[in-house]
């Protein structure tokens, strides 16, 4: 039986309704606007304060102030106070240097220098193309002065810097080797910094990438096409001690080796579902791979690892990663100087984000110790982790191979018809004469041939 609801209940479920909802907005309208009150409070007391302390020490303190240090360093304890690990201020030469590193691109004479036991700067590699390899200089090498600074453990950082400038500006080195001093004049000029280096072992590909910027995907693209020229039938990827980098430069090269689907996404403040930020296309490389991790791989080299193993194309071997799943943004400022802070936290393809926790290797192998200091000399006959690199994917070729069909056996197959087949094969020997025997008469009616019943059962 249908009940009738009268107009006045409707009217009365409508306003209870109406009210409810009323309440339940409002109720939320001043937390929000309670939370933003305090807030600007918040702000105002912190603001009053800063100019309570300005006031102070501009009618007291006794030295100059230089205001743009003071500028600067008020930025700088902001920055250090909400306390973000990531988070740093740059100049605005820090930040042309750091737009710089993004490109892959720097101004100076293209080496990778450390410091020696001497104090002087060591040339650990010397870029191929660059204004350093054109002069000649090699790995090894020393430089103990440059134009007029003399280069010693006190002044070392500011001598690197020196080895910049503009393009198209000299610098005259003084460079020792094997105990003999010899002087160079080199001109600076834009060089690519080379992140990727590639060879085969044996019939594995081999790819080191050392960083990602915008000159990663192209340099990678070109390496893995000429192992794959070369007839690689596996992949070995290695971003151990790899910094990271950008996320759009990652996210070229995994789409070159995953299938169709999302690559990361990222979760932002205040949102409850993950924005996907980049996606692979069909195109796929379909070899068995493995990628070599360590506790220095850390964000974009992390996404790589964790991004090939959540589509099963890769297994990791080495030890868990550094951990670091957040994304920052860097903000230029009026001024030309930049913040750089998290803005999110990115996720890989199909498993959490890593913050903290870092990216598990398939295999874990330890680097002793005393290897680890001589990592950069390492190769695949000293490399403990690079060995097992190699093992797995060799054994993922194994089970990949397919499997021979055996050649058939020409003995004929037995059948299981019991004894009716065993007479049949017995008939099958030559019989004995049967002409010898005095023949009944009825030997001379034709027997039905058996053959043809063998025939048939097989």
């Amino acid at each position: 039986m249908n009940r009738k609801i009268t107009i006045g209940a409707a009217i009365t479920l409508a306003f209870m309704f109406s009210t409810v909802t009323f309440i339940t907005t409002w109720i939320y309208s001043t937390k929000s606007f309670n939370s933003t009150v305090f807030n600007i409070r918040e702000r105002e007391t912190m603001y009053a304060k800063i100019k309570e302390v300005d006031d102070l020490v501009r009618q007291q303190y006794y030295h100059p102030i230089d205001e743009d240090v003071l500028g600067e360093n008020l930025v700088r304890g902001y920055v250090q106070g909400i306390q973000d690990p990531y988070a740093t201020y740059l100049t605005a030469e820090q930040y042309a240097e750091t737009q710089s590193d993004f490109a892959g691109r720097m101004v100076d004479i293209g080496i990778v220098c450390s410091q020696s036991s001497d104090g002087y700067i060591r040339i650990d590699q010397v870029y191929e193309d660059s204004p350093a390899a054109l002069s000649e200089l090699a790995a090894g090498d020393l430089i103990v002065k440059i134009d007029e600074l003399n280069v010693t453990a006190e002044n070392y950082e500011g001598a690197t810097d020196a080895l910049k400038g503009e393009p198209g500006t000299t610098v005259t080195l003084l460079v020792r080797r094997d105990s003999v001093d010899k002087s160079y004049t080199i001109t600076r000029r834009k060089v690519e910094v080379p992140t990727v280096s590639s060879r085969m072992i044996g019939d594995a590909g081999y790819l080191r990438i050392t960083e990602f910027n915008d000159a990663t995907p192209d340099q990678f693209g070109k390496a893995l096409n000429e192992l794959l020229s070369g007839g690689a039938k596996s992949l070995v990827f290695d971003v151990r001690n790899n910094p990271g980098g950008t996320i759009d430069s990652v996210g070229k090269i995994l789409d070159i080796l995953l299938p169709e689907g999302p690559i990361v996404s990222a979760t932002y403040r205040g949102s409850t579902e993950p924005q996907v930020l980049l996606t692979s296309d069909a195109n796929e490389v379909d070899l068995p791979m493995a990628v070599l991790i360590n506790g220095r791989s850390a964000s974009d080299a992390e996404l790589f690892a964790q991004a090939l193993k959540d589509y099963s194309k890769a297994k990791a071997v080495g030890m868990t990663s550094y951990g670091k799943g957040s994304m920052q943004e860097v903000h230029k400022l009026s001024d030309g100087s930049a913040l750089v802070f998290t803005v999110a936290l990115y996720n890989p393809p199909g498993s959490p984000n890593f913050e903290g926790v870092g990216v598990k290797p398939d295999y874990e192998v330890r680097m002793p110790a005393e290897l680890e200091k001589e990592f950069e000399n390492l190769d695949e006959n000293s490399d403990p982790q690079l060995k097992k690199a190699l093992e797995v994917v060799a054994g993922l070729i194994k089970d990949l191979a397919p499997v021979e069909e055996a050649a058939p056996d020409p003995t004929p197959a037995p059948s299981f018809e019991s004894s009716s087949e065993a007479g049949t094969e017995a008939d099958e020997e030559e019989p004995e004469p049967e002409a010898e025997e005095e023949p009944e008469p009825e030997a001379e009616e034709e027997p039905e041939p058996e053959a043809e019943e063998e025939t048939d059962a097989a």
